[in-house]
């Protein structure tokens, strides 16, 4: 248990639960979280993705990772200015990036996104009452032990804080998600430290299910190739979240680009399931 008692766990926990909306967004907030710019990226999306964002006016966006195209040392430095490129005319939007697979891969290609992210490979960040955790499983399908000792520290540290975000580029969730399993390391922190939404992309699919009162989201695609079916019931469209933390809670908006990427078809988060659209 790391040095905290049972009893002051669950309590620490159902505060998280109970506490009240008004405490969530004295002042209400809006934030997107997009999913992977980069796998087999397509032409044009992300700089619609861009636009379509920046019309939200959010306060800040988060990012699933796969910033880059990557996997060479060579042209990586090349990749990351273009980015930064793309990305500059709307600067006065924080960016905060998860590592990706395509983002890091070797020494080098991990220092360069330590200089372009602008923060460590795992941190944290609070905006108002919510406290994002975010962890890196960009060379490895689950989570090491160092990342889950990092983000039970980190839950811990911030424990006062009523609304929790959890980010990494891989969903090392998803079988035992899928399977209804409560046991896995990453779900019992989440559960322990009241962590209400766990985000991931790689996948490129938007997925969405619920496991002991905690959130689990794969997000659609920002920009890499679309899968599979291919068919937005199914999960596979070009698109970005938007979220919105106010008096009432915390609401989930999925977007998908409008023509030529898309229909512009918007709903909530609770349509959605894991295989897709609810029918």
């Amino acid at each position: 248990m790391r040095g905290i008692a049972i009893s002051t766990v669950r309590q620490l926990w159902l505060a998280a639960l109970l506490v009240p909306l008004t405490a969530l967004a004295a002042d209400p907030f809006r934030f997107v979280v997009t999913g992977d710019r980069t796998g087999f990226a397509q032409p044009g999306v992300y700089e619609r993705v861009l636009q379509e964002v920046a019309a939200e006016k959010p306060a800040f966006v988060l990012s699933a990772g796969d910033t880059i195209e990557g996997l060479r040392d060579g042209t990586a430095a090349k990749e990351w200015a273009e980015w930064q490129a793309l990305v500059s005319p709307y600067k006065q939007i924080p960016v905060y990036l998860a590592a990706g697979n395509h983002d890091i891969w070797s020494p080098f290609s991990e220092s360069l996104f330590r200089r372009f992210a602008g923060h460590p490979l795992h941190y944290s960040f609070d905006f108002g009452p919510a406290h994002f955790t975010i962890l890196d499983n960009s060379r490895g399908d689950t989570l090491s032990a160092g990342e889950l000792a990092f983000l039970e520290d980190d839950l811990k540290a911030h424990a006062a804080q009523p609304l929790k975000f959890v980010m990494a580029h891989r969903p090392s969730w998803a079988l035992d998600v899928m399977m209804g399993s409560t046991q896995f390391a990453g779900h019992v922190l989440a559960k322990k430290y009241g962590v209400r939404y766990v985000m991931a992309g790689h996948i490129h699919e938007l997925l969405h299910a619920s496991l002991d009162g905690v959130e689990y989201i794969s997000l659609p695609s920002a920009g890499g190739d679309l899968r599979a079916t291919r068919k937005y019931e199914d999960g596979w469209f070009f698109g970005y979240t938007v979220v919105d933390v106010t008096d009432k809670g915390v609401t989930f908006g999925i977007r998908e680009l409008h023509a030529p990427y898309g229909q512009g078809r918007a709903t909530k988060l609770d349509a959605w399931g894991k295989a897709g659209l609810l029918r």
